[in-house]
């Protein structure tokens, strides 16, 4: 079941200090996307979205400083592999309009990651 790495969050306990320490550092620009103090940044690299948001807890679970998500094509899939693998779905799939579905899961070594089956395959560059 082939997955690649698509989108990357950087969770923070300060989001205007990690703005600016981002935008500073590395050049990059963020944009406000869906709930308050949630941004978007679009040049971190090519075929990538990046994320810079609230730190919050996923099924019980404290969100880590970066997070990673992997597209895949089909979700319920990806869901028993998971499980048929060791791990665990810690937040069953939620429908983010014009996005797609995602999980987020836990690994056979605690390691926490989402996945997300995208409605359209590719955005632009």
């Amino acid at each position: 079941m082939p997955a690649t790495l698509r989108h990357f969050a950087i969770n923070a306990d300060d989001v205007p200090r990690a703005r600016a320490f981002y935008e500073t550092v590395f050049g990059w620009s963020f944009q406000p996307w869906g709930p308050p103090g949630f941004y978007q940044v679009r040049d971190a690299g090519r075929g990538f979205r990046g994320a810079l948001q609230g730190r919050r807890d996923v099924g019980g679970h404290r969100m880590p400083g970066m997070e990673i998500t992997f597209g895949v094509d089909d979700i319920e899939a990806t869901m028993g592999a998971i499980e048929a693998a060791g791990g665990k779905v810690i937040m069953p799939p939620f429908h983010i309009e014009t996005v797609g579905k995602l999980i987020f899961f836990q690994d056979t070594e605690g390691n926490i990651a989402g996945a997300m089956q995208y409605e359209a395959p590719q955005w632009p560059e």
